[in-house]
C-alpha cells in the first residue's frame, strides 16, 4: 500500500478500520492534534484519544481538552505519571531541575512524559500523532506510516507528515475546531508551561520548547 500518496483523511480511516479499537490518537491538544481529531469525527469512524498529563500542563490546554471533549462527545484516556516517581525525582533535584543541565532535563521528561507513554500504548496495535516534517531538523525524515520499533514494533501514523504549518491552520479555521489560545499570543508549539515559551519573529516553530537549550530538541516520546 502506498502510504505517501495517501491522504490525512484517508490515512486517519485507514488507521481504524485496520486496527479499531486497538488504535488511538495521541493527542497534547496542540493544533495538529484537534485536526486529527476533528477528521476522525467527521469521517464516522469509532476513535479513541488519550494525552498525557505531566502535571505541569498551562490552564489554557486544560480548557481546549474540555472544549474538545464537550465538542465532539469523547472521552479523553488520561495518563499522569507514576506519583512515587515523581515525588522522588522533586525531592532528590527540586521543581525546576530541567533548568539545570540536558540530562536532567530529559530525565524529568522521562519520568513525566515517556515512562506514561509506555503505559497508554500497552496493548494498542497502532497510534496516531501530529507529527509534521517542518516542525524541526530532527522530524524532516517521517514517514506517513511507520514502524514504532522502540514502543514493540507497533505501527505509527503521523498522517500530517506532509502538511505545513499554513495548512493545518487552514483546516481549523474552516471548520471551526476548538484550539489552544496560546497559538494567538505566539506558542506555536506547547508543553508543559515552564518549559515552553512564545516565540520570536523569525524563529523556528519548536524555538519556544526548552529554549535555553541549544541542540536537536525532543522529550523522547517520539526520538
Amino acid at each position: 500500500m502506498d502510504f505517501e500518496s495517501m491522504s490525512a483523511e484517508q490515512l486517519v480511516r485507514w488507521t481504524f478500520q485496520e486496527f479499531g479499537e486497538e488504535a488511538a490518537i495521541a493527542s497534547s491538544f496542540g493544533a495538529e492534534d484537534v485536526v486529527i481529531i476533528d477528521m476522525a469525527y467527521r469521517l464516522g469512524v469509532k476513535f479513541r484519544v488519550f494525552t498525557i498529563d505531566t502535571g505541569r500542563l498551562p490552564q489554557e490546554t486544560y480548557d481546549v481538552m474540555e472544549e474538545v471533549r464537550n465538542k465532539y462527545g469523547i472521552n479523553v484516556e488520561v495518563y499522569f505519571p507514576d506519583r512515587e516517581r515523581v515525588e522522588e525525582m522533586v525531592r532528590r533535584f527540586g521543581p525546576n531541575l530541567f533548568y539545570r543541565g540536558v540530562e536532567l532535563r530529559r530525565f524529568c521528561c522521562r519520568v513525566r512524559k515517556v515512562e506514561p507513554l509506555g503505559r497508554a500504548l500497552k496493548g494498542l496495535k497502532a497510534w496516531i500523532t501530529g507529527l509534521r516534517r517542518d516542525q524541526s531538523e530532527t522530524r524532516e525524515s517521517i514517514g506517513k506510516v511507520e514502524v514504532d520499533n522502540t514502543h514493540g514494533g507497533i505501527t505509527k501514523v503521523n498522517p500530517l507528515a506532509d502538511w505545513t504549518w499554513d495548512m493545518v491552520w487552514s483546516y481549523i479555521r474552516a471548520k471551526s475546531v476548538p484550539y489552544n489560545r496560546l497559538h494567538d499570543i505566539g506558542y506555536p508549539s506547547i508543553g508543559c508551561a515552564p518549559c515552553t515559551r512564545a516565540v520570536k519573529p523569525g524563529e523556528p516553530l519548536r524555538a519556544g520548547r526548552w529554549w535555553w537549550e541549544q541542540e536537536k530538541k525532543e522529550c523522547g516520546m517520539h526520538f
